[in-house]
């Protein structure tokens, strides 16, 4: 195998990859990079057995066609710490890969392509054409309510409900739940509902940018898949049940609150840097006109703030974990939210003043 291209040309594909690719893996070959150099293309591939990721190069020579695997992040920090629009030539000679640019050279360990696994194709499976822009929104909307080792695996992912005009993403982690609509024709003629895991989502976001420009995804019973500017990328999904988020949902909540959106998160911010390190608590007060923040520590700090707000309900005071009230300030796009409250111990139910279609839940807690 020998190929010669840019550093340019490698440098962007390998980054993206070296994503995917985590750092402690059981198998080496994991922490590998799949190199196949066949025409006039070299195919980069990187999994982590979850998620995998599929980059083609068309700008590059090959001289020698093949295959290997080398180290994915190795690779990435050589192709990076070489001059803006070097030659690089990679080469490999027995069980190792000599890379030259210019007077610089280095020789990487290697192991066989065929250690490398592969994700299987699913027989059953449609696809979607999507708006980039739209579909990272929704993504990025919704992901951080994602929880985290879980013991509840399927809470350890996004939830994609793909009716037959609309796909809806959700996410919770027990404690918050977001939820977000995109329009788009589907052409399904029953309800669909995946489970994309965590990786998966952060990947497919990085993935992703603001354009018009369309993402072709492909959903089967056992993987995600998503095809853009050159790039495969591939989940498998997380099986089992998503709870009924619906039941979670509050309604006919009596109290509402329109609040400058940036003022509220910068209050909330300020609030938190007093706040008990371990559970996050900020006091919310509120009386007609008027919304009073509090934080406070064991340390007997205190720090208390107050904003103009559109109310004219009675008194309320309620607590929150001040992380996920400012999580879902940062997701709002819109320059107002409407907060619905129902008492002290009901949870909250967020949304923009504006056209989006995106909703938020945040269980209260007692301070």
């Amino acid at each position: 195998m020998k190929i010669r291209t840019s550093r340019e040309s490698l440098l962007e594909p390998l980054q993206a990859i070296a994503g995917v690719v985590e750092k402690k893996q059981t198998m080496p070959v994991l922490s590998n990079v799949l190199l196949v150099a066949e025409g006039e293309a070299l195919t980069l591939t990187g999994t982590n057995m979850e998620v995998e990721l599929v980059a083609t190069v068309t700008d590059l020579e090959v001289e020698q066609e093949g295959r290997i695997t080398v180290p994915a992040r190795k690779l990435v920090d050589i192709c990076r710490s070489l001059p803006e629009a070097a030659d690089v030539t990679l080469a490999l000679e027995g069980d190792r890969m000599r890379i030259r640019a210019g007077a610089s050279q280095f020789t990487l360990a290697t192991l066989p392509a065929d250690h490398f696994p592969n994700v299987e194709d699913d027989e059953d499976s449609f696809t979607l054409n999507l708006e980039q822009g739209s579909f990272q929104s929704l993504l990025s909307s919704t992901a951080f309510a994602m929880a985290q080792q879980d013991v509840r695996y399927y809470l350890n992912g996004l939830l994609l409900e793909i009716g037959d005009d609309a796909i809806r993403a959700v996410a919770t982690d027990g404690h918050r739940l977001a939820l977000s609509n995109l329009s788009a024709p589907t052409y399904l003629d029953e309800t669909r509902q995946i489970i994309v895991p965590r990786k998966g989502v952060q990947e497919l976001i990085r993935l992703l940018d603001d354009s018009e420009k369309n993402v072709a995804v492909t959903i089967g019973g056992s993987h995600i898949r998503a095809t853009v500017d050159g790039f495969t990328f591939t989940s498998k999904l997380i099986e089992g049940r998503f709870p009924d988020y619906n039941r979670v949902i509050p309604s006919g909540g009596d109290k509402t609150v329109i609040a400058d959106r940036e003022t509220l998160r910068s209050i909330l911010q300020r609030a938190g840097i007093l706040s008990h390190e371990n559970i996050r608590g900020v006091r919310l007060e509120l009386e007609p006109g008027e919304l009073h923040v509090y934080a406070n520590n064991p340390d007997q700090e205190q720090a208390e703030d107050t904003m103009a707000v559109e109310y004219q309900g009675e008194a309320l005071q309620i607590g929150f974990n001040v992380g996920y009230l400012i999580d879902v300030m940062n997701v709002i796009r819109e320059d107002q939210v409407r907060i619905v409250l129902s008492g002290p111990n009901a949870s909250a139910l967020i949304e923009s003043t504006g056209p989006d279609d995106n909703l938020y839940v945040v269980m209260p807690m007692r301070l």
